[in-house]
C-alpha cells in the first residue's frame, strides 16, 4: 500500500517538487491510519451495484479533505438501479488535468482469511483488492491537499463502482463524466497483484490489463422426463456442445500472437435428476485486448450459440 501511495503521488507531478525521502516520511506518518481505514473497508464490502455505504465513506472522506465532491454519479441501463459513482474536484491554479482511479465494489465470495478485520458480511469479500485501491486514493487525496503548495493544476479522483460486473466505468460515462467535469489530461490507476512480493511495483508500456466483456447466454430446449430424452429437446447436451465449441475460438481461430480468454464461469440448468428442464443459462467472460480480436471473439460466441 506505501509502494501504490508513493507512485500516485509521484505521478501527481510532485516529484520535481517534493523528494522521494519527504514523500516516504508523509505516508510513514499516515500509514497507521491508513491501515485502519483498510480494515474498516475490508470488513464492510458491498457487491456491485449495492456499493451504497461504501461510497459514501468514501464522498465523506473526500469532501472532509476540501474536495468538491460529486454524488452519486453514474447511469445504469437498468431501470431502478442507483451508480454509486463518486467525483471528487480539486482546483489548484492553471495546469493539466489528473485523473486518479480507484474500484470500490467487492465479491460474491466468503472469506475464510480467518482475520480479525475479516469481512462481517456473509458471503462477500473484498477478495480482488479494491479495499487496498481505496485506502490508496484516499491517502494519496490527503497528501495532495497538504502539498498543495508543489502541485498546480486539477486532481480528479474517481470512485468506480461496479468494476467486477463491467458496468460502472460504463455508467460513468453515460451520465457524461468528461463533459460535466473536463477531460483529464492524464489518467492514474492501479491494481495490487498477489504475485508480486510486497512493495515492488510492475510498471509496463502499451496494454497492461485486458478489457473485459460479460455474456449471458440461454440455451433454450423442450424439457421432460429424464427416462424419455427422445421425447425432448435437451438444453443440457446443447450446453455442452456449446462449451466445447467455445474452446476453438482461442485455439482455432485466433492468431497465437493475440492474446484472448473465453470463460464459462456459471452454468444452471434443472433441479432434478430425471427431469431434463427447459433451458441452461450460461455466464461468461471475455478478456481481448485488441478492438478488432474482441469484435471477432464476441461475433463468434453468437455464431456458435
Amino acid at each position: 500500500m506505501k509502494s501504490a501511495a508513493a507512485v500516485l503521488l509521484f505521478a501527481t507531478s510532485l516529484s520535481a517538487q517534493t523528494p522521494a525521502k519527504e514523500i516516504d516520511q508523509l505516508i510513514d506518518r499516515e500509514m497507521p491510519s491508513l491501515m485502519a481505514m483498510y480494515k474498516q473497508l475490508h470488513a464492510a464490502p458491498e457487491l456491485s451495484m449495492q456499493e451504497k455505504k461504501t461510497s459514501e465513506n468514501v464522498a465523506a472522506q473526500l469532501r472532509a479533505m476540501g474536495y468538491e465532491v460529486t454524488y452519486p454519479f453514474g447511469q445504469y441501463l437498468e431501470p431502478n438501479t442507483t451508480c454509486y459513482g463518486v467525483i471528487a474536484i480539486m482546483k489548484n491554479g492553471s495546469g493539466p488535468t489528473v485523473a486518479v482511479r480507484s474500484d470500490m465494489d467487492a465479491l460474491p465470495v466468503e472469506e475464510q482469511t480467518g482475520a480479525a478485520y475479516a469481512s462481517q458480511n456473509k458471503g462477500v469479500m473484498h477478495a480482488c483488492g479494491h479495499d487496498v485501491h481505496m485506502t490508496t486514493l484516499l491517502g494519496t487525496a490527503k497528501l495532495l491537499t497538504e502539498l498543495k503548495s508543489k502541485w498546480h493544476g486539477t486532481v480528479m479522483l474517481i470512485g468506480q463502482p461496479a468494476e467486477e460486473v463491467v458496468k460502472g466505468a460504463d455508467a460513468m460515462l453515460r451520465a457524461g463524466i468528461y463533459d460535466k467535469f473536463g477531460k483529464p489530461d492524464f489518467v492514474i490507476a492501479l491494481h495490487d497483484n498477489s504475485n508480486m512480493p510486497a512493495g515492488q511495483i510492475g510498471w509496463f508500456g502499451g496494454y497492461f490489463m485486458a478489457g473485459a466483456d460479460s455474456v449471458n447466454v440461454t440455451i433454450r430446449g423442450v424439457g421432460g422426463h429424464g427416462a424419455r430424452p427422445e421425447a425432448t429437446k435437451d438444453p443440457v447436451v446443447m450446453a455442452a456442445e456449446f462449451i466445447t465449441a467455445l474452446q476453438t475460438i482461442v485455439s482455432r481461430e485466433t492468431s497465437p500472437l493475440d492474446s484472448a480468454v473465453v470463460t464459462v464461469g456459471s452454468i444452471h440448468g434443472g433441479a432434478k435428476r430425471n427431469v431434463i428442464p427447459d433451458d441452461v443459462q450460461l455466464l461468461m467472460t471475455v478478456r481481448t485486448y485488441k478492438p478488432e480480436v474482441r469484435k471477432r471473439v464476441l461475433t463468434s460466441i453468437e455464431r456458435m450459440a
